[in-house]
């Protein structure tokens, strides 16, 4: 689906035109440009609303003189339409079809170097790893598209060179497709039901 029609179910069910949630819907489909199959939608997850989105647009956004929570809004007019509306999937979802790769921490050493003296952009990169417990993880957070355009826009910084990162292409070749990404074709492993579905077939 794309934001055009997102956007209209927005106004639907608060309100309003679709122009007033178009660029909303955009900012979660951007990876469309890193990715043009489903793989992209790693920004579909709780982690990606709260972390990433929320603090680029803010918390509410003004239709018509009413007041919108932008959370519900991503949550129930955009994320959940895209997985047919049974479930929102974790970040850990995403990196569990993440192949692992041996040397990943040296790699992104130099870009914490880089970070160190500011706390709250470097929370944000490591976040992926607190909450998933895998460094592959961090392949979200220390690409160069996230790194040049994603961070900036969340920090109110200006958009400047830093250490490389790693190349975005790299986190979609790591990265198998799975039928769960697919428009809610089956269930993500975070769902109880896939995992009663999995103890039903041992």
């Amino acid at each position: 689906m794309d934001p055009q029609r997102h956007a209209q179910i927005s106004a639907r069910r608060h309100g309003g035109e679709p122009e007033d949630y178009l660029a909303l819907h955009s900012i979660v489909d951007a990876t469309k440009e890193l990715c043009s199959d489903n793989r992209h939608r790693w920004l579909h997850t709780l982690w990606g609303i709260r972390r990433v989105i929320l603090p680029m647009v803010g918390s509410t956004l003004e239709v018509g003189g009413n007041v919108v929570r932008t959370k519900m809004v991503l949550e129930h007019d955009h994320v959940l339409p895209d997985f047919a509306r049974r479930f929102i999937p974790t970040l850990a979802d995403f990196v569990e079809a993440v192949a692992p790769d041996g040397d990943e921490r040296d790699r992104f050493r130099a870009i914490h170097e880089r970070y160190a003296d500011d706390d709250e952009s470097m929370r944000l990169l490591l976040s992926p790893y607190f909450v998933t417990g895998k460094v592959r993880a961090l392949l979200i957070t220390h690409n160069s598209w996230f790194l040049g355009e994603v961070l900036p826009r969340i920090r109110r910084q200006s958009p400047r060179l830093t250490p490389p990162g790693v190349p975005p292409s790299e986190l979609f070749a790591r990265m198998s497709f799975r039928l769960w990404m697919d428009n809610g074709a089956a269930l993500p492993p975070s769902s109880p039901e896939h995992r009663l579905e999995d103890a039903c077939l041992s």
